[in-house]
């Protein structure tokens, strides 16, 4: 595979793919770290775990520029992106210490649980954010004592890779972390179909997660599913509509709009609604589209020709849309529609474009939110609390903000509703995805 800088099209490394025989002997290699891997004192763990978050801090610019250079993330978010990897690390190493069960009363005994790792796991990666990503599947996984391999992105392999090196150097035993670049439809599949594979940690479209859920439940394989969004942005007319309208652009345009949690659908009460377009093509005419590695670059490119093709083929008649350049690079303008009858308002675009369209009441703005397949993430703009919480407690979505565009941090969970997913990845609670709970009894006489 080519690997291919989407801000240049210049070829930056050549990529050898696993095929099935390779996943196999992986999942053998893993198979047989794990009998070890699990019985490493919780406190042992731990330290490995900090050691290679460790190693993380060490080469953080590294990782920022090969993501720079990889997936055309611009430097300010490859950067951030660095330290969540780091600070994820951290966050699990304190998880093998904590990963408690319980003493539950009965009669004639004791009752005790222990949460039992549940052997390899796969983590299939998708291109938008490869190494954060990676990450909030991989640090669980190994706290809670199991061996993981991870399928990256055909695409954008260059950071998995380089962090599996620093698993080695941070002192991980061999087959803990492997990483096997290879085509979805092969060395994926493979690993969903493998009886040696525990689970299936996926993040990506809704069409491949139920293939994924699928082949899995033939085995009653586990999964952890994050996958498409539709996000809605809802702005009441008692809102801050000048902070409102000023942060909507990188709520949905930040990574180019390559995030499943892009709000890009905005939904304006009728009564400011002119006022807030107006207000939001000013914000927009504003962001800068060019070299990531300029710090006053607010877009980079697209992830490749292909899906440049279909983000365009979105874009019909655009109210507004920012400039680009021109020349080599997967580039695309900042667009704004207002239509709620197009593709765009409905169907996941996965690019910088976002729908602008009114509503009446918080009743038709909770209906219009409501009114897709998908539940991952919104933001409610308002000054009333009452009608925060209403709308919040309404909208189907397992991811809001009030008066913010926050919905990801690595100490709460994060996760959809409908079919944008099933489980709950990062927060406390993490380690019961990677867990299976046994009850022991002890009768007290023999």
């Amino acid at each position: 595979m080519k690997i291919v800088n989407p801000a240049t099209e210049e070829v930056i490394a050549d990529i050898a793919l696993a095929d099935a025989a390779e996943v196999d002997r992986a999942v053998e290699r893993a198979r047989a770290a794990f009998r070890t891997w699990r019985e490493i004192s919780p406190g042992d763990r731990a330290r490995l775990l900090r050691a290679f978050a460790r190693q993380v801090e060490e080469h953080a610019e590294e990782l920022a520029q090969l993501e720079i250079t990889n997936s055309g993330h611009t430097v300010g978010n490859a950067r951030w992106e660095a330290g969540n990897v780091r600070d994820v690390l951290h966050f699990y190493a304190g998880a093998p210490e904590r990963n408690h069960g319980k003493q539950i009363p009965v009669p004639g005994g004791i009752d005790i649980t222990f949460q039992e790792p549940l052997g390899v796991v796969g983590v299939i990666v998708p291109w938008n954010f490869p190494m954060v990503i990676m990450m909030w599947g991989v640090a669980p996984a190994l706290a809670a004592g199991n061996t993981v391999i991870v399928k990256p992105a055909e695409w954008t392999p260059l950071t998995a890779l380089r962090l599996a090196e620093l698993a080695l150097a941070a002192g991980f035993p061999e087959g803990v972390l492997q990483v096997l670049p290879g085509a979805g439809e092969v060395a994926g599949t493979r690993l969903v179909d493998h009886p040696g594979v525990a689970k299936i940690v996926f993040t990506g479209s809704t069409e491949v997660g139920k293939q994924i859920a699928a082949k899995a439940a033939g085995q009653v394989k586990r999964v952890t599913l994050e996958l498409g969004g539709k996000s809605a942005n809802i702005v009441f007319a008692d809102s801050d509509l000048a902070k409102a309208a000023a942060s909507a652009p990188m709520a949905v345009f930040d990574n180019s709009g390559q995030d499943c949690c892009a709000r890009s659908r905005i939904l304006v009460e009728r009564s400011v609604y002119h006022e807030f377009l107006e207000r939001l093509t000013v914000a927009v005419r504003e962001l800068k589209v060019g070299d990531p590695r300029d710090p006053d670059t607010a877009l980079g490119p697209l992830i490749s020709a292909e899906h440049r093709e279909r983000v365009a083929s979105f874009v019909e008649s655009p109210y507004f849309q920012g400039e680009c350049p021109a020349g080599p690079g997967f580039w695309f303008p900042a667009t704004v529609l207002t239509g709620d009858e197009d593709r765009a308002f409905r169907e996941e675009v996965f690019g910088p474009v976002v729908s602008v369209v009114p509503f009446q009441d918080e009743a038709d703005a909770i209906a219009i939110a409501n009114d897709t397949p998908y539940g991952l993430s919104g933001s409610i703009w308002t000054r009333d609390v009452g009608r925060a919480l209403r709308v919040a407690r309404a909208v189907e979505a397992g991811n809001l903000s009030v008066n913010s565009h926050s919905s990801v941090r690595y100490w709460t969970p994060f996760g959809g509703f409908k079919q944008s997913g099933l489980g709950r990845e990062l927060g406390p609670d993490a380690l019961a995805a990677f867990t299976e709970t046994k009850n022991v009894f002890i009768a007290s006489e023999s």
